[in-house]
Parts: C-alpha cells; structure tokens; sequence
C-alpha cells in the first residue's frame, strides 16, 4: 500500500469522519465506501481531533470538527449535483480528490466528465481500498502534483477541454498552502475555467490561525506535519481578483446548517472570531 506524506495523510481523517458520520442515525448523507478508505491511520488521526475538539474536563472551545465535516460534505455534495443537472457543464474536477468517493456514492448525469486530480500515492491508496467498486460516472484520475509546474497539462491530456464550462471545487485545500500559492492556484485553474463556469472551495479567516482557543487543533495540525498557513476575512475579494464572482456562507448560516451547527454564527461585521467559509460562485 502506498505511503501517504503528511498532507495526504489528513484525507485519512476526512474519510474516518464521514465513515463516522455514516454511521449516525441522522446522518447528513450516505458514504458506503468511507470506511474502505480510512485505512490504518484515519481512527488514530480521528481520535487526537475528538480529544482536543471534545476535553473531558472542560467545556468545548473548538469547532465541532464532525458537525463541520458532515455539514461540509452535504453542502458540496448539493453544490456538485445542483452543477451537473445543467446541461452546459459537462465536466468536474476535484482538486485535490483524496478519499472522495463522490464519483462511486453519487448519481451522476451522463454527460458529465469526472476529474479527480491528486498525488500518485493517494490516488493509488484509493484505487487499491476500492478494489473493484466501480464509479457511476465517466471517471479519469489524473496522478499529479498540484504544487508541479505541469498539472494543467495532465488535466488536459486527461480530456478536460478548457473551452467547455466546467465545475470545481477545491476541498480541503486552501489552508493548508502559503498565501502565495492559494493565490497562484486560483490564478491557475480560473484560466481553465470557462465563463460561466462554477467554482467551490472552503477557506478559514485569518483569526482562525491565530486566536489563542484555537491552539489546541492548530497544534494537532501541526504536528501531523501539515500546519493551517492561510486565511482570509474577505473570500469573496479573493475570488473576485481571479475573475469569479462568488458568495461565501459560513456553516450555521441558512443553507449551510442543515439542523446540525452547534455553534453561534456571529455577524460578518464582528472581528476577532473564527470563521470558516463555504464560498461558491461562477467565473466571469
């Protein structure tokens, strides 16, 4: 089985969520498949993110990551389905794909091209827990860096065609990747995307890298080896720079909740409290 670095590692803890997540009465969706994916690490990674997010002796003072993650999932999940019933758009990228298994879960329309772009050793990881699953869409992996100079190249040779309006969504990126680069990556995929063309992606707010509460899952980050390094009070100002005009919803917000945030959702107006954004829009 491959060895996954640091970074790829966290989508270990995003599969052992949604396995967990599955497994709940009321659940926010439905992953069969999250549990194949979790592999050895996703519980032990699970269970550092539940004893700091959930102290025995003390009251919660970080996000529910579970309520995150679950809410987050139903959201882009209704996001991509909502974009494929459009007929115009005719192809997904997931960038990066980690365990997603989207392709395999989903109903998906049958004009739609499914892009999963990631580092060779996750996309190989999942192909080897998912066995002879077989996806519900016509699914191409395109086994890249998205750091590497050539990426667009692969996602081309993999038959993306940049004229043709596309989808995107950039989970579980954005933070975890210099300011520079977060900006060179929307410079890089807004010259692939067609006008009219939708993008997705969640990003956290500058104090959530910074306030003194949230030390205790900064530090588990970090010592996983994959430290939050970016964030933004103003998304929709970045997105706007790169030629999309988006909105950004924060979870506990109307529809961004789904009955399952348990936290105050203070007013955009407010400084010096965590944010984390779902931002979505269109390209120019």
């Amino acid at each position: 089985m491959p060895v996954l670095n640091p970074v790829e590692r966290t989508a270990l803890l995003t599969a052992a969520l949604r396995a967990a997540e599955t497994r709940r009465a009321d659940r926010l969706y439905e992953d069969p498949y999250a549990a194949a994916l979790v592999g050895e690490a996703g519980p032990e990674l699970l269970a550092e993110i539940r004893a700091a997010t959930f102290p025995p002796d003390r009251p919660r003072t970080l996000p529910s990551t579970p309520d995150y993650n679950a809410i987050r999932t139903r959201f882009f999940d209704d996001l991509l389905q909502e974009a494929a019933q459009d007929p115009a758009t005719t192809q997904l990228v997931l960038a990066p794909a980690g365990m997603d298994s989207r392709a395999y879960r989903l109903p998906w329309p049958g004009h739609i091209r499914y892009f999963e772009v990631d580092r060779p050793a996750v996309l190989d990881f999942k192909a080897g827990r998912l066995g002879e699953v077989e996806p519900r869409v016509d699914h191409r992996t395109v086994a890249v860096d998205l750091t590497a100079d050539d990426w667009e190249e692969r996602l081309l040779a993999s038959g993306y065609d940049p004229a043709l309006p596309s989808a995107w969504l950039l989970e579980g990126l954005l933070y975890y990747i210099p300011e520079a680069d977060a900006h060179r990556m929307l410079e890089r995929v807004a010259a692939l995307c067609a006008p009219g063309s939708r993008i997705a992606a969640d990003i956290v707010n500058g104090a959530a890298l910074t306030l003194p509460h949230m030390r205790g899952l900064l530090d588990v980050f970090a010592g996983w080896g994959c430290p939050w390094v970016f964030g933004t009070d103003e998304p929709e100002a970045l997105f706007e720079r790169y030629g999309f005009d988006v909105r950004a919803v924060q979870p506990g917000e109307p529809g961004a909740d789904f009955g399952r945030w348990p936290d105050p959702v203070p007013p955009r107006a407010v400084k010096d409290v965590r944010r984390v954004f779902f931002v979505h829009g269109r390209r120019r």
